[in-house]
């Protein structure tokens, strides 16, 4: 399935849920839905969970 018709059914999830729950359900839905991406592109093998948890390199430059 494309992304933009991935992106399409969230829209409307998020239409819907903004819509007949109010903006409560709107941030619900949204938060669920970024966790889900998040689950779905480690589950893929695009993300290591190191990435979350790695310190920052700092600039020594300063």
């Amino acid at each position: 399935m494309r992304m933009a018709v991935v992106g399409l059914f969230a829209g409307m999830a998020l239409a819907f849920a903004g819509y007949f729950g109010g903006f409560g359900a709107f941030l619900l839905v949204a938060a669920l839905g970024a966790i889900g991406f998040i689950v779905g592109r480690f589950l893929d093998g695009d993300l290591e969970p190191g990435v979350f948890f790695r310190p920052r390199p700092r600039d020594r430059d300063r």
